[in-house]
């Protein structure tokens, strides 16, 4: 089914795979690697006339409601006085109005004069999820769109798109550069063809597994080729595509045809369509070889995307599995609640209470469309399980009311909701405490289906395709594969009715109207002041985690939170509450420090634990005290940033005194970039997560810290605070210059202001 190759491959015509090193090639690996798609394409965008360091300038941004509002008042703080480039605005997330009162309305209204003002596009709420509006209506062949989420992936229609961290939004905003290294890039071969019953969720899922843990494609470029491709719809590759993602890999692109074609001819817009192949003699730095006509159903079980089996094992093999995901529980739930899953085998059966079909990875025509084939005619049952359906974006819908599956649904027992991102970071279709919940979506991390550990309340969430879980459904509930259901299914074609957006959508055709003034809500707050990088450090280990991966989840949680997304302190409230409830209170009290420095006067009185630690740091270091030192905070975590694209997970910590992460290595590029832009140090340990040299509550102290920076210093000699010093090293990786100016003035914010 899949094979991962040890070393680079040549691709020979598009369908020939030739190991590295074994046959004489017509070209140098140098030149071959120019073959690629994902090397031209960032070629045609880079600006810095190197390609080994590029800096990227983007055809095209997105963001959505919980992200646009910091982005732009970031961008407003740093200079902005018009958007340069097509920038759409999307109402994907804080839909639900009647969470925290008035405060997701007054986003959107703020999204709305901002794209009046500046000259952008806003998409009201309900209207799309802000990738299908990219893939209808911003997608093109050879572009490049950057999205402030983290599914930010449109390569299956020839756009090489990547999620990042809203700093990133800012810099094109202020027609500034995205600087990155030539990412490596990874061929994904697709061979064979998929079984009926089959879905993209159940390719990506086993993509996923084989990926994910040995960490073969982060940080790189998929580029989807091989004889498999042309057998899937363009609605499959995409399906496939969005969840790319869930490898850590940088971004993605596949090659393109008539289908691909086809799908631009279908939504209006022919011209954007360009056909994209690798060259005759192509190499890749790795090879993942993906025999589709072997895939089965997958489920990836609580609570990470890679966790992955197939549906028949699960049935075959129910206890064991069962047990399984507990005990690999004990580590990510921290004992914080008892977590069993053995009362969910009910006559040897799995029973799920909940089955949901949504967002940028389910809500595709062709899924629901499929899922309709399948309950047609039956009924889910009036017990706990309860179904439901959100296509992506209104026209989907229209059409999906058009040609009868949403009355084939309804009829069945299936609530279809509108398009909205709700049930993929917990603010909607929360499972009840204890209940197991399968779905088309994205992530499935504890706290983002909703669950609260603090509070005793946890549910489980299983990524599956559309078609399984409707096949469940029509099973009222039992854990069942599409591929047991004998079902004919319609392939019913694709209709797009574009006057849907004319109506509705407000597009200002990049033009500015610097008269309208923007609408802001009482939640819409300014980001703190924020200080320089101080001659010398002081900071203090708030927190200490030792899961595998940390993801951004844990670090600044989904869900109701969200609704504080344009309030930077009222945020911060919640970051790491599910995690480290305490966090908020130590980092809070090492800041009361630094707020003396700021405010010029002694940070020992308003930090009565300093002072020992400021003794034994002056017995060395005589000179370091008043006028010269910074005090802040930072948490270990052995490889945090995985999942959201979402900036506030770092500058929730910032904004509550964070200085620096320290980490074993960092999940993702993007959460790095987080930290940086918020003037925060990356900080790498070669330490043992097991045998640290500190821990939490104690401190560290890096001298000369600004010196280091500046100097482009790699290895950091720091001190862990006690009766004496105790020397440790501490490494920053490698940082451009403009990175490195970022975290001297102290955010990316000071950066621009000069």
């Amino acid at each position: 089914m899949m094979k991962l190759y040890d070393k680079g491959v040549y691709l020979l015509n598009g369908t020939e795979i030739v190991e590295e090193g074994t046959v004489q090639m017509p070209l140098s690996k140098e030149d071959a690697a120019k073959n690629t798609m994902a090397y031209r394409i960032l070629e045609a965008h880079n600006t810095s006339g190197n390609m080994q360091n590029l800096q990227i300038k983007f055809d095209k941004l997105t963001s959505h409601d919980i992200t646009f509002v910091g982005i732009i008042q970031t961008a407003r703080a740093s200079g902005l006085e018009k958007f340069p480039i097509p920038y759409v605005l999307t109402n994907c997330h804080n839909s639900l109005c009647a969470v925290g009162g008035t405060i997701n309305e007054d986003d959107h209204m703020f999204g709305l004069t901002c794209a009046k003002k500046y000259g952008g596009v806003y998409v009201p709420p309900h209207q799309a999820v802000i990738h299908q509006f990219a893939r209808e209506m911003l997608a093109g062949g050879g572009r490049m769109i950057l999205g402030s989420d983290s599914h930010t992936r449109y390569g299956a229609l020839g756009t090489m798109a990547m999620g990042e961290g809203g700093p990133e939004l800012v810099k094109q905003l202020l027609n500034k550069t995205y600087d990155i290294k030539m990412p490596g890039v990874i061929g994904i071969y697709l061979d064979g063809e998929p079984m009926k019953g089959v879905g993209p969720q159940d390719v990506a899922l086993a993509i996923i597994g084989a990926t994910f843990k040995n960490g073969y494609v982060n940080n790189k470029v998929m580029e989807f080729v091989g004889p498999g491709v042309e057998k899937l719809s363009a609605d499959f590759r995409i399906g496939i595509d969005v969840m790319t993602t869930e490898t850590t890999c940088l971004s993605s692109i596949w090659k393109t045809d008539e289908k691909i074609k086809e799908f631009y001819e279908i939504h209006g817009r022919v011209e954007d369509y360009k056909e994209l192949a690798p060259g005759a003699c192509t190499y890749y730095d790795g090879m993942v070889y993906v025999n589709l006509s072997e895939i089965k159903p997958m489920i990836a079980m609580p609570f990470h995307p890679s966790n992955v089996y197939t549906i028949d094992e699960v049935n075959a093999n129910l206890k064991d599995i069962l047990h399984d995901v507990e005990q690999k529980a004990l580590v990510s739930l921290d004992g914080a609640v008892d977590y069993s899953l053995q009362d969910k085998i009910v006559d040897g059966k799995l029973y799920v209470e909940q089955g949901i079909i949504a967002g940028c990875a389910g809500g595709g025509f062709e899924n629901i469309c499929a899922a309709a084939d399948i309950v047609r005619g039956k009924y889910i049952g009036s017990d706990a399980f309860t179904f439901s359906v959100y296509p992506a974006s209104t026209p989907v819908y229209l059409e999906l009311v058009k040609n009868g599956a949403v009355a084939d649904l309804m009829a069945a027992g299936t609530i279809v909701k509108t398009a909205f991102c709700g049930p993929c970071f917990g603010a909607g279709d929360t499972p009840a405490n204890n209940a197991f919940s399968i779905r088309h979506s994205t992530r499935n991390f504890q706290n983002r289906e909703g669950s609260k550990l603090q509070s005793g309340q946890i549910a489980s969430v299983a990524l599956m395709d559309a078609r399984s879980i409707a096949a469940t459904a029509a099973n009222k509930g039992f854990l069942t594969p599409a591929t047991a259901m004998d079902v004919e299914y319609s392939n019913k074609k694709y209709h797009f009715d574009s006057s849907i957006y004319a109506n509705r959508v407000f597009d200002s055709k990049g033009v500015a109207d610097p008269s309208v003034e923007i609408q802001f809500g009482p939640n819409i707050k300014d980001w703190p002041a924020m200080s320089a990088l101080p001659e010398n450090l002081v900071l203090k280990v708030v927190s200490e985690i030792h899961d595998p991966v940390t993801t951004t989840d844990e670090l600044i949680p989904s869900g109701e939170t969200s609704s504080y997304r344009s309030n930077p302190l009222g945020l911060a409230e919640f970051a790491l509450s599910r995690k480290d409830p305490a966090y908020v209170g130590r980092a809070k009290e090492v800041q009361a420090a630094q707020k003396a420095i700021e405010a010029g006067t002694c940070p020992l009185d308003a930090l009565e634990e300093l002072k020992p630690v400021m003794e034994t740091i002056q017995k060395v270091y005589p000179n370091v005290g008043k006028g010269n030192m910074g005090v802040g905070s930072t948490i270990f975590a052995v490889k945090p940033g995985d999942g959201s694209a979402r900036e506030q997970a770092a500058s929730c910590q910032k904004v509550l005194g964070g200085w620096a992460n320290i980490a074993n290595e960092y999940a993702t590029k993007r959460y790095r970039s987080n930290l940086i832009n918020w003037g925060m140090l990356p900080f790498l340990t070669e330490a043992d997560h097991e045998a640290l040299p500190f821990k939490n509550g104690d401190y560290i102290f890096v001298p000369d810290v600004r010196k280091v920076v500046e100097e482009k210093v790699s290895s950091v000699k720091a001190y862990v605070v006690g009766e004496e010093l105790k020397e440790i090293e501490l490494k920053l990786g490698d940082m451009t210059d403009t990175e490195r100016e970022i975290i001297l003035k102290g955010c990316l914010i000071n950066y621009y202001r000069g």
